[in-house]
């Protein structure tokens, strides 16, 4: 499912325009940024759980060459989905 699908989904289940779904959309998705990029936790009851996790520096190896290289340490987002989630998927 892309963006638009979602939208449309969005638009359908909450029967308002596709314009108010995006409207939506857009604020939800940006508002899960700038808590991520803050550090929060986002936990949502019934679906999941989104956060941050660091990943420390280490050593890699370039496939083309064999040379070793250092990979920098970075942030990434990270979901684990929440227990009604988990079993519908399972269903």
């Amino acid at each position: 499912m892309n963006k638009t699908e979602l939208i449309d989904k969005i638009a359908a289940g909450a029967e308002i325009s596709k314009a108010q779904a995006k409207a939506a959309l857009d604020a939800t998705t940006n508002a899960l940024k700038e808590a991520l990029i803050a550090g929060d936790k986002i936990q949502l009851v019934g679906f999941g759980t989104f956060s941050v996790n660091e990943r420390p520096a280490r050593e890699g190896i370039n496939p083309a060459t064999k040379e070793k290289i250092q990979i920098a340490a970075k942030k990434v987002a990270k979901f684990k989905a929440g227990a009604e989630l988990a079993d519908a998927l399972n269903k």
